[in-house]
């Protein structure tokens, strides 16, 4: 159906008049009206397509043959705001690069306009691909957005993008598109939540539709997305650590994962997740920022907790914002240029017999991520294991217990097992074989050259409780390194 089309028309003037009736509604709590908004959305998703029209709706479609609605100009991009699982009709235009046919295994997208005082796109693009190995390379594509209305600025920036990039535009690396302006919605007399100044308004506003034209045009070119602004540096081999970090969750449920505590930097997504993104973020781009919209949409999706890495792969290096130009010094302390020493932890099964509190459950000391375990406290024989989905060659592990806020809730007396022969048992599957590696020091144990001390593939690791204790019993983080890629 065209955008043209008087029915089309309709079901877009609908849309956009309930919005407005909402975009009046000032209330305290934003998650009670995006609720509201969303329910509203489903409902009139199959209030359309199912073609439950009243009497009164038919009239209108009637006069609309007639007198067609003003917001035609708009309708071939939001005419399918309430289908969530589609692309957005936009037609991009290619400044640099094509993409190639195959799938790679990352998109990482920037989204760029003109700032008033200093420009960090160029270096930005090379930390990504310096900091990549050639085999890295071969499995990301980096998809900028220039978002700016200004045509000039955005052929200037493609000149020198593509007299420093050449190369990886024509390897398919690097593309540089651009969605037209008269795709955007109205970007005046927005509402001014927040107490923030017009201008304000319209820049976190306009942001939101530049990001949800990126993720929309990024959905088909690879199995992941990786979101970075225009003014960051990379860890080396970054690559090589989202793959250990989304190996390690293999089988749990995420929507997404953090490498970077600031804003929009470092925030992995499933690409299959990228359409319903884009779709949330058109629906509620004048509601509030970007990064803000970004927690909504994750607990829509029913991820509860922020799933953040460290150390984070990427660190903010501008001095000055997009907005104004204003000073921006954020940075991320958690940053390492030089992750290289980052644990493989292959997928596995996690068991324990200590009493665990709340919702701090085993699986969150195995995890990459800054979570962690904690027990009541545990008794001599009460054990902590970790059953690999498939047996393999461990040459360092590395346990720590307890933290900085509760000093006490150690590992006061411990062992390191690892076991082979596993067998099924009442309480799910266990090795019937079992050499201690050693003890724990202080709460923590590291050992290395394990492969070197063992004479079998490992397929259980073992933390057992050699003597009682009061306290409670945090286990921070557990590190596996193997002597083979875990994809292997």
């Amino acid at each position: 159906m065209s955008p043209s089309d008087p029915i089309s028309s309709v079901r877009m003037r609908l849309v956009w008049k309930s919005l407005d009736k909402m975009r009046c509604l000032r209330k305290r709590s934003t998650i009670p009206f995006l609720g509201f908004l969303i329910t509203f959305l489903l409902f009139l998703n199959l209030y359309i397509e199912d073609g439950y029209v009243l009497e009164g709706d038919k009239r209108q479609l009637r006069e609309a043959s007639v007198h067609p609605p003003s917001s035609e100009r708009y309708a071939h991009t939001f005419r399918d705001l309430s289908n969530f699982s589609g692309t957005i009709n936009v037609t991009y235009r290619y400044l640099a690069g094509t993409p190639l046919n195959r799938k790679k295994f990352l998109t990482i997208g920037l989204s760029s306009v003109k700032r008033k005082r200093g420009n960090y796109l160029l270096e930005t693009i090379k930390s990504i691909f310096d900091q990549s190995s050639y085999e890295e390379l071969k499995e990301i594509v980096v998809v900028v957005h220039l978002a700016d209305f200004d045509l000039v600025w955005c052929e200037n920036v493609v000149q020198e993008i593509t007299r420093k990039f050449a190369h990886h535009i024509i390897a398919g690396r690097l593309l540089v598109i651009q969605a037209p302006e008269e795709f955007y919605p109205s970007l005046d007399g927005l509402k001014r939540n927040y107490n923030d100044p017009e201008d304000r308004v319209r820049f976190r506003s306009k942001q939101n539709v530049d990001y949800a034209f990126l993720l929309n045009f990024c959905t088909n070119l690879s199995h992941f997305y990786m979101m970075l602004e225009d003014d960051v540096r990379c860890s080396r081999n970054f690559l090589t650590a989202l793959k250990k970090v989304i190996t390690s969750r293999e089988g749990s449920y995420w929507v997404m994962m953090e490498f970077s505590k600031l804003g929009y930097i470092g925030k992995l997504y499933h690409s299959r997740d990228l359409p319903r993104l884009a779709h949330f973020l058109l629906m509620f781009y004048q509601e509030m920022p970007c990064d803000w919209l970004l927690i909504h949409f994750r607990g829509l999706l029913a991820q509860k907790d922020v799933i953040r890495f460290k150390p984070s792969l990427f660190q903010h290096m501008g001095y000055y914002s997009s907005y104004k130009g204003v000073e921006n010094k954020l940075k991320d302390d958690d940053f390492e240029e030089d992750s290289i020493d980052i644990p493989d932890n292959p997928p596995a099964g996690i068991y324990t017999n200590i009493n665990v509190f709340e919702n701090y459950d085993a699986t969150k000391a195995y995890s990459t991520v800054d979570e962690y375990f904690w027990g009541k406290p545990p008794s001599t024989g009460d054990f902590f294991v970790i059953v690999f989905n498939k047996s393999t060659k461990i040459s360092k592990i590395r346990i720590a217990t307890g933290s900085d806020d509760r000093q006490s809730d150690f590992l006061h007396h411990g062992a390191l097992e690892v076991g082979e022969k596993l067998v099924g048992t009442k309480k799910g599957k266990q090795c019937s074989s079992y050499i201690t590696l050693g003890e724990f020091k202080n709460g923590n144990i590291e050992v290395q050259d394990v492969d070197h001390k063992i004479g079998f593939d490992i397929e259980c690791v073992r933390i057992v409780v050699t003597a009682s204790q009061k306290e409670w019993l945090i286990i921070r983080s557990i590190s596996l390194w193997t002597t083979q890629p875990p994809s292997q």
